[in-house]
C-alpha cells in the first residue's frame, strides 16, 4: 500500500526579511493592478488586450520613472510573474477555461 507524507514548515522571518517580503507582495500587488488597468484601457480604445510581451517591456521603464523607482527595491522575478498570472488570465477568459 502507498503511504503519502506530508510535512509542515513554519518560516521565522527577521525584521528585514519581513519588510522586504511585505515590499515584494506589495509591489506585485500594484504592477498586477496597473497592468490590468493598461490592459483594460486598451481592450476599450482598440478592441484588443495587450499581451505579456509588451506588458513585461513595460516594467523597466516603470522602474526608471521617478513616481514608481520603489519597484527597483523588490525582486523582478516576482514582479514579471504577477504579469504573467495576469497574461494567462486574460488567455484563460477568452479561451472560455474559466472552470
Amino acid at each position: 500500500m502507498l503511504r503519502h507524507k506530508a510535512y509542515k514548515f513554519r518560516l521565522y522571518p527577521n525584521v528585514e526579511q519581513e519588510i522586504l517580503i511585505n515590499k515584494t507582495i506589495g509591489s506585485s500587488r500594484f504592477v498586477y493592478n496597473y497592468m490590468l488597468n493598461a490592459w483594460n484601457t486598451s481592450f476599450k480604445e482598440t478592441g484588443k488586450g495587450l499581451s505579456y510581451g509588451k506588458c513585461s517591456a513595460m516594467l523597466p521603464s516603470m522602474k526608471k520613472s521617478e513616481e514608481t523607482s520603489w519597484l527597483k527595491e523588490v525582486d523582478s522575478v516576482a514582479l514579471q510573474s504577477s504579469i504573467k498570472n495576469l497574461a494567462e488570465s486574460f488567455d484563460r477568459f477568452f479561451n472560455k477555461q474559466t472552470q
